[in-house]
């Protein structure tokens, strides 16, 4: 591959390379990063049932993608827009805010081209294709899921900057790291960042350390977090449809509110300084 197909990340220190599709729209991989997705995938395999939300489950048979090896784009749009209207696109690592809310707001989901090494396999801190792909892909065939990412992207296309910092973390506590818990059922995982996770799939389930708080907007919205980190609290809907009835709330009105009140205290401690 040309040096022009090929994007340089770094991320906690390793340095990464972001995959550009070549003329024909393909995006090729080699094998020792095909074989990372296929050992992901199986330990996920094996982790997810019984901690995923059905809704999730039946998104990832809807999109049957590959187990031995990366999905092209392509492959993925295809179920995609048959099913809500969505489609990927390609970015290189994380984006600015306005080129995220952008795509959101055209229903058209970012994906990094990069894969984790193995000594990332439990958590990554930068999004990579296993983070978007396994991820989130699968419920962005669920309208409730879809409908709430689009009115997302669309609401942070016209935020302040400002403002966009604290919807930051609305996405963060929803399609990152939610939890459901049904009436009728057992608590399962939505967010993708868990869902990606094989650490954080179990921390979040099995472990008594995090915190699990019912969803309120005003609190989500107020509650600092940290990317580096297994996440100190959670916070848990009922049902994916409550995503529609939390898109209905006025949320600009719960931003200014959270931002007259400040944010609560962290539940974790300071991010330690490079010497």
């Amino acid at each position: 591959m040309s040096v022009s197909h090929r994007v340089k990340i770094m991320t906690k220190g390793t340095e990464y390379i972001a995959r550009r599709a070549d003329d024909t729209g393909f995006i090729h991989y080699p094998q020792e990063e095909h074989d990372i997705w296929r050992q992901l995938y199986a330990r996920q395999a094996v982790n997810l049932p019984g901690r995923a939300c059905k809704e999730y489950l039946q998104g990832l048979d809807a999109l049957g993608m590959p187990k031995d090896r990366i999905p092209q784009l392509a492959e993925i749009d295809a179920v995609l827009q048959a099913t809500t209207g969505w489609k990927t696109a390609a970015v290189p690592a994380l984006i600015s805010f306005g080129r995220f809310f952008e795509l959101l707001a055209n229903k058209e989901f970012p994906v990094a081209t990069f894969i984790r090494r193995k000594e990332e396999f439990d958590y990554l801190q930068e999004p990579d294709i296993f983070h978007e792909i396994f991820g989130h892909c699968p419920l962005l065939t669920n309208p409730s899921f879809a409908n709430f990412s689009h009115m997302y992207g669309q609401l942070g296309l016209h935020a302040s900057k400002e403002e966009r910092v604290f919807l930051a973390r609305l996405y963060w506590f929803t399609v990152e790291f939610g939890l459901l818990q049904p009436k009728d059922g057992p608590l399962c995982i939505y967010g993708g960042g868990i869902l990606s996770s094989p650490g954080e799939t179990l921390y979040a389930m099995e472990s008594d350390a995090p915190e699990r708080q019912p969803f309120d907007l005003l609190n989500v919205l107020r509650t600092p977090y940290r990317i580096d980190i297994m996440q100190p609290i959670y916070y848990v809907i009922e049902h994916i449809d409550m995503l529609d009835e939390i898109a209905k709330m006025d949320i600009m009105a719960y931003v200014t509110k959270a931002r007259q009140l400040g944010l609560f205290a962290p539940k974790f401690p300071p991010k330690a300084k490079a010497s």
